[in-house]
């Protein structure tokens, strides 16, 4: 195996044995036998030995997490200069003369100065402001990709970048639920995920690090070149930044390979960078005030094309803040089609004076993202509607630090329901895949849910949801099948997604049986009545009642119950109550059963309890692997409760 085979098969092993060790720590899920993963753990440490390298995130370190009060400041031994930069290329022949230098991408993420001790990483520090910086060492040990250790034993100091990759911050976006609490863009989550004071939140944020600099390695002979480093640092186990040699020749060329690799690209980038291959001339040339003379930044000519605007749409949010959208006839930009861009807020809406019919000039910020770069009409004919586009309720103009906003001030707007509409569709409730809150908000701002009902409903809108983005014609085709399996549910369910204060599923399931799964009855429950069933107190009786009490809510669920089907009433009639008073645990995969929250329902049903965790209260441990070694079957063993597989827990049914 040569080297290069090495280091891939070495990341091959921290993937697979890291996803392996989570799955079974989180989910309780054994994807290979202990003796195979032993195996590999003792493959991966002979290579780490062999090639004298350990990544951060390899399974043979144990980082402990850390949290701190504050980030300790420290200046720089020699201010980092930011680069003097330029849109041509002809600017970049001039620079380079009769010189070689190294090209490569500049990263638009955060810039980090690494510092290892007797092959050990022993300090990270941020840019900062260039002079100083701030040490966040604990972090850097999570980043995906740093070596902690290294073959070299010398005093060694790098700089690079940290980055976030454009998969993982849509990922990480997605599970912020407050749309406007999300990310711009992946710098910003990148910087907020290195800079954060516990460092078991930077280790969820699969942050990168790639090397582009060597600033000082003890008693290593790069024979005064800067790609001799670079390579010298990769053999390191450092991941370096892209990079080609390049001349005055021959730089037109890579700056336009470069330029047509962006879009595939996982990571953000803002440009590139050249530095001179000779080292010793770099240096002899010194520094102005403001910039090292020897590397260049290039940032590639924005693409601009001008248009005709065509509308403004008013886009409300769950905070109610409605954000202005420019819709313009479509144009090609940096190889694809673009025929909108948010305006952001009514201050820049203003500033550019836009009108219907003005001739815009629009351009991809970083290649990536549409952006108005001027108005060249500037007619200003736009007016700010007085009604938010999806409930109709009133706007109104706010000033906050000092830009100008629009705001729906109807508490009641399906916009900022959005949870709403994602716990009636949730797993518990009608469980209707496909219906993301990102998709929720598509729709509610699409004008297709108004109420719940709607979503019975949404084959009225066939053609516009088969062309929406990221819809086509399976997703519409699995969203409605998934629909009309949702059409059969129980009465506990549909009560538990109408959303009331206080009713989770079991509470919707222990009023159901003492109401006779009669849906007249619970929507005239009194309060007398449910404070009679155990287990309802006074708040959840009074939330119930209240609710009921609106004529919009009793509509609301009248209307709903003419679109599910309920179990007949002696289905629905409990079953008999065998695990009264029992105590089940479940884990791992079930097969007979669509899913564990299936077995929680049957168990339930007749009576039992179903918890999370094994305690000496625990009567029955549910695990189809009787033999597994996982926590939960060594907890159970211990304290002699007995493992059911499925087929012992259906013989138990019978």
């Amino acid at each position: 195996m040569g080297m290069d085979e090495k280091k891939r098969r070495m990341l091959e092993l921290v993937e697979l044995l890291n996803h392996a060790r989570r799955v079974y720590e989180q989910e309780d899920t054994e994807i290979m036998s202990n003796f195979e993963y032993d195996k590999l753990y003792d493959e991966l440490l002979a290579l780490e030995q062999e090639l004298g390298t350990t990544l951060a995130s390899s399974p043979t370190v144990n980082v402990g997490y850390e949290v701190l009060s504050e980030l300790p400041k420290e200046r720089h031994e020699r201010p980092m200069l930011s680069l003097d930069k330029t849109k041509e290329v002809e600017r970049l022949k001039e620079f380079l003369g009769g010189q070689k230098a190294v090209i490569s991408w500049k990263m638009d993420g955060l810039t980090i100065v690494l510092t290892y001790q007797g092959g050990t990483l022993s300090k990270a520090v941020t840019r900062g402001n260039g002079e100083v910086g701030e040490v966040i060492t604990n972090n850097a040990k999570v980043f995906k990709n740093v070596p902690l250790h290294i073959p070299h034993q010398g005093e060694l100091v790098l700089r690079g970048e940290a980055i976030i990759g454009y998969r993982d911050f849509e990922k990480i976006n997605e599970q912020i639920e407050d749309v406007d609490a999300r990310y711009k863009n992946p710098r910003n989550l990148c910087s907020g995920s290195v800079r954060q004071l516990s460092n078991e939140v930077t280790a969820k944020r699969n942050v990168r690090f790639y090397a582009f600099t060597l600033v000082r390695a003890e008693g290593v002979e790069f024979e005064n070149s800067r790609a001799r480093q670079l390579a010298w640092l990769g053999g390191q186990g450092f991941e370096v930044v892209e990079h080609h040699m390049v001349t005055a020749e021959s730089v037109e060329e890579e700056v336009q390979w470069f330029s047509n690799q962006i879009a595939k690209n996982d990571f953000p980038s803002d440009g590139l960078v050249l530095v001179y291959d000779d080292i010793a001339y770099g240096q002899s040339l010194g520094t102005t005030a403001k910039f090292p003379r020897d590397s260049f930044a290039f940032k590639w000519a924005d693409e601009i094309r001008d248009t005709t605007l065509l509308e403004i749409e008013w886009s409300p949010s769950r905070t109610g803040l409605i954000n202005p959208v420019a819709i313009f006839e479509p144009v090609e930009l940096e190889g694809t089609t673009v025929s909108r861009a948010s305006v952001h807020n009514l201050s820049i809406m203003e500033e550019l004076e836009l009108g219907i019919g003005d001739t815009v000039q629009v351009y991809k910020a970083n290649m990536i993202i549409p952006q108005i770069a001027e108005n060249l009409t500037r007619s200003g004919k736009m007016e700010i509607p007085k009604a938010c586009p999806v409930c109709g309720g009133a706007t109104k103009i706010s000033m906050e630090n000092e830009t100008k906003t629009l705001y729906c001030t109807n508490p009641q707007c399906q916009a900022k329901q959005v949870k709403a509409f994602a716990l009636f569709a949730s797993r518990d409730a009608l469980n209707i895949e496909g219906l993301s809150e990102a998709t929720l908000e598509k729709f509610i701002l699409s004008g297709f849910i108004k109420d719940f009902v709607d979503i019975f409903h949404l084959d009225r809108y066939e053609e516009e949801i088969k062309n929406m983005e990221g819809f086509g014609e399976k997703s519409y085709v699995n969203l409605q099948n998934s629909i009309e399996r949702a059409r059969e549910t129980t009465l506990p369910r549909l009560v538990y997604s109408l959303g009331i204060l206080n009713i989770g599923l079991a509470n919707a399931k222990v009023i159901c049986k003492a109401l006779g799964n009669d849906p007249q009855r619970i929507v005239n429950a009194t309060q007398e009545e449910l404070n009679d069933i155990s287990g309802v107190g006074g708040v959840i009786a009074g939330t119930f009642v209240d609710y009921f009490a609106e004529e919009a809510h009793r509509d609301l669920f009248c209307r709903l119950l003419s679109e599910v089907k309920l179990p007949a009433e002696e289905e629905a009639a409990m079953a008999a109550q065998v695990f009264e008073g029992k105590n089940f645990v479940i884990t791992g995969s079930v097969v007979h059963f669509a899913n564990r929250g299936e077995v929680k329902e049957v168990i339930e049903a007749r009576g039992g309890k179903v918890t999370g965790s094994v305690t000496s209260k625990t009567d029955y441990l549910i695990n189809n692997d009787v033999q597994s070694t996982s926590s939960k079957n060594k907890k159970a063993r211990e304290l002699g409760i007995p493992i059911l597989s499925e087929e012992d827990f259906l013989a138990m049914l019978e």
